[in-house]
């Protein structure tokens, strides 16, 4: 399985369990407000620019609208610090951990993070762990809906919100059906073990009997927030898709002018293919150029937007 199908795969399984988009590669930094396109091929974000760029704050005033981004009500906010955050994918069954002779040397009893999944046989299977996540969002209420009308944001996805952590763990199984273990451990003081700002009297790292290729984790050993596992991130509605779905008198509300964006690629096999008679499909219809295309697809539960790809 190449390592682009890999990468378009896992984080297709992620967005099916929790509506965000997984980072298959953490430690490149996607910030809150970014926006560009989605790469068809990897599924990750191709970052175009950011709304909190002094550039694009000129442009807003160019184009009349009068908002500050750099005002602190229109900054990006920050949220508290959760102990750890587990997703998995559909059919992926978390248990407990269990002690083994070969771990048993280490402080498994103090370990911040420790745990087990079975995989399904024949169907891939995703986990992503992240250490101590803090979110980063935009504010609601007054941002989206001003930057919406921004040309710049026309058929673009942004990046609403991000969660940073100082460590994660991802890993795509291989189909055989394994149980994998992990385990973020430190060696003493034990109160290190609780969290990663010791000042380099402790050292913390992954432990895993995994020994599949796709496999990603890292630590930052001095606790600082290097990497970005998972962001939410939403599709500009045109208007006319948007008073469709709120009524002509509505008020126009951020999840109407920002809903959670659906892939640009069609259903994918277990080997992060696109389905080929889907992908027949796709070859037959029209480039979603005009509105009422895309209404026709959004009627049957399918947005399909290749303008927001490369494919």
């Amino acid at each position: 399985m190449p390592d682009i199908a890999a990468s378009r795969k896992f984080i297709d399984l992620i967005r099916q369990a929790s509506s965000k988009w997984a980072n298959w590669d953490p430690p490149i930094e996607i910030k809150v407000g970014d926006f560009g396109k989605i790469d068809n091929e990897t599924g990750e974000l191709d970052v175009e620019g950011n709304i909190y760029d002094s550039t694009f704050q000129k442009s807003l005033k160019a184009q009349g609208l009068t908002i500050d981004l750099t005002d602190s009500s229109c900054q990006p906010q920050t949220g508290g610090v959760d102990d750890n955050m587990i997703m998995s994918s559909s059919g992926v069954k978390q248990g407990d951990f269990s002690a083994k002779p070969e771990v048993s040397f280490l402080n498994l009893a103090s370990a911040s993070v420790k745990a087990e999944f079975q995989f399904q046989e024949g169907k891939r299977g995703a986990v992503l762990v992240m250490h101590k996540p803090r979110q980063e969002y935009i504010p609601r209420n007054k941002v989206l809906t001003l930057v919406h009308k921004a040309v710049e944001l026309h058929d673009k996805y942004l990046v609403t919100s991000t969660f940073k952590c100082p460590g994660y763990y991802i890993y795509l199984s291989n189909k055989s059906g394994e149980r994998i273990a992990l385990a973020l451990t430190a060696t003493s003081p034990i109160a290190a073990a609780a969290g990663l700002t010791a000042g380099g009297t402790a050292s913390v790292d992954w432990w895993t009997d995994a020994q599949a290729a796709f496999l990603r984790k890292a630590v930052d050993k001095g606790g600082q927030y290097r990497y970005t596992p998972l962001y939410t991130l939403k599709h500009r509605r045109t208007p006319l898709i948007a008073r469709l779905f709120r009524g002509e008198t509505e008020e126009e509300i951020e999840d109407s002018l920002w809903p959670d964006c659906l892939t640009p690629w069609m259903p994918l096999d277990e080997d992060g293919l696109e389905d080929p008679a889907w992908e027949d499909v796709r070859q037959v219809l029209p480039a979603p150029s005009n509105d009422l295309f895309m209404i026709y697809l959004l009627e049957r539960g399918r947005f399909l937007s290749p303008i927001c790809g490369r494919g």
